[in-house]
């Protein structure tokens, strides 16, 4: 065995190091008191450190579209990018979910709400929910994000009927110790914090001890002739409180199940039978707080599908939200402190945004939009992380591969244009930044008009990623299968068309007009392989530069209405118009735009020679475009079209040149002879027509 092998003592050593260094140390309530002072944040409720958590990772400001884009989820810091969330939509809809905690955590109102995260299947809800969850436990790690709890000690040398099992008992509801201190002496407490408090935030706690915590204070204060000190003294140790999904503390998901299998003592905790025969059922000692919101409490409460649950469950939201109390059955009234998610999809959130019975719970619910991406390269993106997530198999995907598949998603989420001058692939492009001066597309006009004629919101219905993923993940084990080393567009085509009417969620009405999507996305496809096959075969860096200097040359002369000085003769003369139209028709650039796009060229040379950079076409996506396509005009009459598409060809030099120029493109061999027989047959007969 070669190479560095992890020891069991270094192993140990850096969980050791991972942890916190009190997370089994005991304290004394002095020793709180003095932390807290030291360190108001410590004393945060849910809200105000779960908004803190969310700065913590990094932030990164998008001046343009006026959003937050927060590292937990643009760059995964804890997981090296592995779970990475694409799509400005997404990052908007994460930028309003944080200014609700924001808001709530200055106790704006949305801290007595649920956050309730809506969109389709598949649109990111519950992968964002559970990287928050993710991201909370490991923030409760840092000294950052620390919390206390307590646990009361010696019961039995006071309470004389306490089960010998219980002489040591954890604050059920992981309550913060400042609840210890009765109201008025707390008060004075959280104002000495908040004058020394560097937060946008103040601290409150208007708490009341859990029932049991309750019922020990008071034997014991009566014991003590209410000498606070002595109870807190003898009887209560501090402990470090980390949030963790797993043991349910601090954490909680909650989902819905069939109705004869669930009650609400899930959310709000039952009758602990095993201590009735010890302490009696109306005694607060015999209550057990497993339920949803007591294991949530001081963290996040997560509700998966919430609004499949029964009416009645729904009802015990209210009080948690607007009261931020509960009240279980044969118990005194709780108080709770957490942030209360919920995620739906659209069929129950129409339901329910439909039934009047339901007006109270819907008032108490902050909805935030989690639309599909619509921006095809974003969507790509997803596929991508999804396969490098993955252990794929040996295989190389072709360009424009997750692209097209992104293309196809995105054009069933979008609602059509009501402009008869943009057309459905136009607006997809206009989503993906794909806008050239002089285009006359206004994407906010789009945005707004999509808005208005969307039942809900642009994005919000359409063919899911989960659905293209699989399809992909199809094709690819399809393509080892035939001992191809490549997965192309046209196999992820096949993939679905084959598969699009056997996929669940996609409604039968919608069949017929994702098949026209997708010959949509063919067709753009086709345009993108025979743009690869004509770089391929034409492609000239030399040549291009010629042709662009002289372009640019001739631009300019014209613009300032001057003369040029021929390459041959040496006289002066007028612009070439015959040779700049040659070239701008290649963009489809009509005769009353030309001086439009002319002048966006000579604006975009200046700026580069103003911050001293040489001219290169290369560098101008439609300028390299125009003049690549024009090359191809000067040199495709001595191409030889039909080796293009001749199976048995294969060793010829200049078919081998082609496969050549491909693959530097990108394209593995077998990928290159692929798109050169579809790609090369489009454009051995477009010449041949022509």
């Amino acid at each position: 065995m070669t190479g560095d092998i992890e020891t069991l003592e270094q192993l140990s050593t850096d969980y050791q190091e991972s942890m916190p260094a009190d997370l089994r140390e005991t304290k004394s309530f002095d020793w709180f008191l003095e932390a807290v002072y030291e360190d108001p944040k410590i004393a945060r409720n849910a809200h105000q450190r779960v908004a803190d958590m969310f700065d913590y990772y990094g932030t990164t400001y998008d001046e343009t579209e006026g959003v937050v884009e927060y590292q937990l989820a643009s760059e995964d810091p804890l997981g090296d990018g592995e779970n990475t969330f694409y799509g400005k939509i997404i990052h908007q809809s994460i930028h309003e979910f944080v200014n609700k905690v924001k808001s709530g955590a200055r106790r704006l109102g949305p801290e007595r709400r649920i956050k309730l995260l809506l969109g389709p299947v598949g649109s990111g809800k519950s992968h964002f929910d559970k990287q928050v969850r993710k991201y909370f436990e490991d923030y409760t790690l840092r000294d950052d994000g620390r919390m206390y709890t307590f646990k009361w000690t010696n019961l039995c040398d006071v309470i004389q009927d306490q089960d010998p099992a219980d002489d040591t008992v954890r604050s059920p509801m992981n309550q913060d110790p400042l609840v210890l201190l009765p109201v008025e002496q707390r008060q004075r407490v959280i104002d000495d914090l908040n004058e020394n408090l560097d937060a946008p935030y103040t601290i409150q706690n208007e708490q009341a001890l859990d029932p049991e915590s309750e019922f020990y204070m008071d034997r014991l204060l009566a014991y003590y002739d209410d000498d606070l000190q002595q109870v807190l003294e003898n009887h209560v140790e501090i402990v470090r409180f980390v949030a963790d999904e797993n043991k349910r503390q601090g954490l909680e998901t909650f989902e819905p199940k069939d109705k004869k299998n669930q009650d609400e003592t899930e959310l709000t905790g039952d009758v602990n039978y095993s201590k009735i025969a010890i302490y009696g059922e109306s005694d607060p000692r015999a209550f057990d707080y497993s339920g949803a919101f007591c294991n949530a409490n001081r963290g996040i409460f997560s509700g998966e599908e919430l609004l499949k649950l029964q009416r009645e469950f729904l009802y015990d939201f209210l009080h948690a939200t607007q009261e931020q109390t509960i009240k279980p059955k044969n118990n005194p009234r709780i108080d709770i402190d957490q942030v209360i998610v919920g995620r739906t999809n659209m069929p129950e959130y129409k339901d329910k945004k439909g039934d009047e019975k339901m007006e109270a719970f819907n008032d108490r619910t902050k909805r935030i939009d989690f639309p599909y991406v619509l921006s095809y390269e974003d969507e790509a993106n997803i596929y991508d992380k999804m396969l490098s997530n993955a252990d794929v198999p040996d295989i190389n995907v072709e360009p424009h591969t997750l692209e097209m598949a992104g293309l196809f998603g995105v054009l069933t989420r979008i609602e059509e244009p009501d402009t008869e001058t943009v057309e459905l692939l136009s607006k997809a492009k206009a989503y993906n930044g794909e806008i050239d001066e002089g285009d006359d597309i206004d994407i906010k006009k789009l945005r707004e008009e999509a808005e208005a004629t969307a039942e809900i919101g642009e994005g919000m219905v359409g063919v899911s990623p989960r659905f293209i993923g699989d399809e992909i993940a199809e094709a690819i084990m399809d393509s080892k299968h035939r001992q191809r080393g490549f997965l192309s567009p046209l196999t992820v085509f096949n993939f679905f068309e084959e598969n699009l009417e056997h996929h669940g969620s996609i409604p039968e009405d919608n069949f017929e007009k994702y098949y026209r999507y997708l010959e949509t996305v063919r067709e753009e496809y086709k345009e993108r392989a025979i743009e690869d096959v004509r770089h391929a075969l034409a492609y000239d860096l030399d040549e291009i530069q010629r042709q662009g200097e002289k372009y640019m040359d001739h631009v300019m002369a014209y613009i300032d209405d001057d003369t040029i000085e021929d390459e041959l003769t040496g006289r002066e003369q007028e612009p070439d118009e015959t040779f700049l139209r040659s070239v701008e028709e290649k963009l489809d650039i009509p005769e009353d735009r030309k001086e439009d796009f002319r002048q966006e060229v000579s604006n975009w040379v200046s700026r580069r020679a103003r911050e001293g950079e040489a001219f290169n076409p290369q560098d101008n996506e439609r300028l390299r475009r125009a003049l690549e396509r024009k090359l191809w005009e000067d040199k495709k009459h001595n191409i030889n079209f039909s080796a293009l598409v001749s199976a048995n060809e294969f060793d010829d030099d200049e078919r081998s040149a082609w496969i050549d120029a491909l693959m530097e493109q990108g394209y593995s061999e077998g990928g290159a002879k692929e798109v050169l027989e579809f790609a090369g047959a489009e454009v051995a007969k477009a010449e041949m027509e022509d």
